[in-house]
């Protein structure tokens, strides 16, 4: 941050390239004007009006001779093939090249063609070839040089640049300084500047990724357009032009991919071989495995608390009821102590009591009465309790055979009344008994066997306590006061799935009247929801023909498919019937399922097994 940012509102953007020392070179008016009032033999001055030779002085000396002046090579040049001169080198700035300026190349024209002009080394008797002559190279040197865009494609491919990369042993040993000078050879084409440093050991963490985010991402400027085979102009209609210019399109596109794979590459070879950055992995790769150890031991402290504190749940518990057990332990030792004192203190009461009717004579007058008092003092050792037993023995010593008398008779009159509460509850059993077996001989009305199949459409299989809320269904909904328990219902409904209407009698006629009523009364509601299948549809009576008693058969139904509740009865059924053998074995198991006959659990059962064959023998095959 410098000192010109008090508010710390300077923000850094990119790094700058290096300094670097150029050459100044002399230019102006007053160089200018010289040259411009320098005379020139005449014949130079009619072949070239605009060009004039200075007096040299000392300053003027050092100026020219900063352009190199290879006359061999100006010789050795062949104007055809001018694509492949050096031009920097023709105009005598090849050390310079791409840094030198516009200003400078312009002179360095102006110092060739007054010094290689064919008139003026002609005039000094040299031997001229019009046809070959390398001042054709100087002008078409300055055609590319002094038009910056010819220039930007001439400097593309720069003949002097070395496009090979370092090698990676060299880039490992000497990393710094073998990659630094890549990178800055390289910098020259991206098209953002200033290009980022590589930098060195101690550079930052930010500004290395810094570093690879531009040349990962880097923008090159070159184009090789200088290298097309032909030029558009020189074709003879547009269509022409149009094919060779697409041709050379095709062309710099396959050298512009081949260019950025070479940076790439580039790139790729100092990031696996940077120090720093394998440095910086193996921080990361430390701090992921120092977070991940923590979480680790803090998961491991955790569990180990949880652990302990249900530990100390379960100590605390066990503690607790191994309390209550020592507790309630203590409490029935207690009890059956207490029990112990009562027994003998009862046995020893009884015994006192039995003594003392004894040597009494049993408190008779004659020797009829002993038998009959010996079976009361027995009951009134049953009856009596403790205490009971105590006050009858002190009322015997006091009053005697009338105490004794009276004591008998209030055993006898609760043992009558406790055989009087006896048979007043038998009583009441057999009531309800009765009332129960009146129940199950009350006939089913049309109304009561309505309700009944409503009732089992609307609790299907699986309900809780199914028939029990059928029976209370039928209870509240009924008008004849007749009370219906669930053995009752369910014995009606299996009673009305094996009823054949055909053999119509007056009570199964009044069972068809009532299927016929509830199917008209549920053709105009909503259908019930489709969980199961309805009881109902297997009761579908024949239709009759009129008077006659011909049966018209009715058309087969087709079977409802099973739903997952009734297969699952299904399985529980032949698992609870297994070991049932003969007919008896499908009725059972036609009885678990309420809303399957014999015939349609038989069927499925074969489904079954047909289909656990068939899959047996799929994986066999597939085995094979």
């Amino acid at each position: 941050m410098s000192e010109n940012c008090p508010d710390n509102d300077c923000v850094i953007f990119n790094l700058i390239s290096p300094l670097k020392k150029i050459k100044i070179h002399v230019a102006g008016s007053t160089v200018l004007h010289a040259i411009a009032h320098t005379k020139l033999p005449t014949r130079f001055e009619r072949n070239a009006p605009n060009i004039q030779t200075p007096q040299s002085s000392d300053g003027e000396d050092e100026e020219l001779n900063q352009f190199e002046d290879d006359l061999d090579y100006l010789r050795s040049l062949d104007p055809k093939d001018w694509k492949n001169q050096d031009h920097y080198a023709v105009l005598g700035i090849k050390k310079i090249r791409h840094e030198a300026s516009e200003d400078l190349i312009k002179r360095a024209y102006k110092h060739k063609i007054l010094k290689h002009h064919p008139d003026k080394r002609k005039a000094m008797g040299e031997e001229i070839r019009a046809d070959d002559d390398y001042f054709t190279c100087i002008t078409r040197a300055w055609e590319m040089l002094g038009n910056s865009v010819k220039r930007r494609s001439y400097d593309s491919i720069d003949p002097c640049f070395d496009d090979s990369l370092p090698d990676d042993k060299d880039a490992k040993n000497e990393f710094y300084k073998t990659m630094g000078k890549a990178f800055e050879d390289n910098a020259r084409w991206s098209v953002k500047q200033p290009v980022p440093l590589l930098g060195d050991s101690d550079t930052p963490r930010e500004k290395v990724e810094r570093f690879y985010s531009f040349w990962y991402e880097f923008d090159s400027w070159r184009e090789y357009s200088y290298l097309d085979e032909e030029d558009k102009e020189s074709g003879q209609d547009r269509d022409m032009r149009k094919w060779i210019e697409k041709k050379n399109k095709a062309t710099r596109a396959k050298r512009k991919k081949e260019e950025m794979m070479r940076i790439r590459s580039l790139v790729d070879t100092a990031y696996n071989a940077d120090p720093r950055i394998k440095k910086f992995q193996q921080a990361d790769k430390d701090r992921k495995t120092a977070a991940k150890r923590a979480k680790h031991e803090a998961a491991k402290a955790r569990q180990q608390e949880e652990e302990r504190l249900a530990r100390e749940i379960a100590e605390k518990e066990r503690i607790e009821r191994e309390k209550r057990e020592s507790e309630e332990k203590a409490r029935q030792d207690a009890l059956k102590q207490e029990r112990e004192v009562m027994k003998k203190a009862l046995r020893k009461e009884r015994k006192a009591l039995r003594d003392l009717c004894k040597s009494n004579n049993y408190f008779v007058t004659s020797p009829v009465e002993s038998i009959k008092h010996m079976e009361s003092v027995e009951k009134i050792c049953e009856l009596f309790k403790l205490n009971q037993l105590e006050e009858a023995i002190k009322y015997l010593q006091t009053d005697g055979r009338d105490a004794f008398l009276q004591i008998v008779a209030e055993a006898e009159n609760k043992i009558e009344a406790e055989r009087r509460a006896d048979f007043s509850q038998l009583d009441s059993r057999n009531n309800a008994l009765e009332r129960q077996v009146k129940a199950h001989l009350v006939p089913w009305s049309e109304h009561d066997l309505q309700l009944l199949i409503k009732a089992v459409n609307l609790f299907p299989a699986g309900t809780n306590q199914r028939w029990e809320v059928v029976a209370n269904f039928i209870n509240q909904h009924s008008s004849n006061g007749v009370s219906r328990d669930a053995k009752e219902v369910l014995a009606k409904a299996k009673d009305l799935q094996s009823t054949d209407f055909s053999k119509s009698s007056m009570k199964e006629q009044a069972n068809k009247n009532a299927f016929d009523n509830f199917i008209a009364e549920k053709k105009t509601k909503e259908a019930i929801d489709e969980r199961m299948p309805a009881v109902t549809e297997r009761l579908d009576p024949p239709v009759t023909n009129g008077t006659t008693n011909e049966v018209r058969a009715q058309p087969e139904q087709k079977s409802q498919p099973w739903t997952p509740a009734e297969q699952k009865l299904l399985e529980q059924a032949l698992k609870t019937y297994s070991n049932v053998t003969g007919t008896e074995k499908w009725d059972q198991i036609a009885s678990c399922i309420p809303t399957r006959t014999k015939k349609e659990c038989m069927r499925r059962y074969k489904e079954l097994v047909e289909l656990i064959k068939a899959k047996k023998a799929a994986a066999q095959v597939a085995k094979q």
